[in-house]
């Protein structure tokens, strides 16, 4: 068929880091689905300092800005899978991710022991659903485009 866009796009947010390998995102009829996102601060590989309550605060904080290139918002994720690389630090990664995602949160799995990219404390993948959700295409903030 000639001519039709595909219902996948792949999201690549400049200015947040990532390896060619993967994309920052896929939506795909309303679903986003978000890549494995460390704590990374801008187009570095640098990670927050501080340990899994820093890092899990800047994971959540790049997602947001995935998902707002998406089209949509942190109260559109339906499930997250956190991944720590020492159960020890939950309560830390607990206390961090709750004071972002609020008194309302998704369905979320958390799995320790993990060993993560970079020497990282912590990895959270995600999926929303925003039934409009399109890749935010604005020329004049270069920031965004489409994958």
């Amino acid at each position: 068929m000639t001519g039709n866009k595909s219902p996948i796009r792949r999201v690549v947010v400049d200015g947040l880091g990532r390896l060619p390998q993967f994309c920052h995102a896929t939506v795909a009829d309303g679903w986003i689905h978000v890549s494995g996102t460390l704590g990374t601060i801008g187009d570095s590989f640098d990670l927050a300092e501080g340990g899994v309550g820093p890092q899990t605060t800047q994971t959540l904080r790049n997602i947001e800005t995935i998902l707002r290139a998406c089209g949509a918002e942190l109260r559109d994720v339906v499930k997250v899978s956190v991944f720590v690389s020492d159960m020890s630090t939950f309560a830390e990664m607990n206390a961090a991710y709750s004071e972002v995602m609020g008194s309302d949160p998704p369905a979320r799995i958390t799995v320790g022991k993990a060993g993560l990219a970079l020497g990282a404390a912590v990895e959270i993948e995600c999926t929303a659903y925003k039934a409009d959700a399109e890749p935010v295409v604005d020329d004049s903030a270069p920031h965004f485009h489409r994958g």
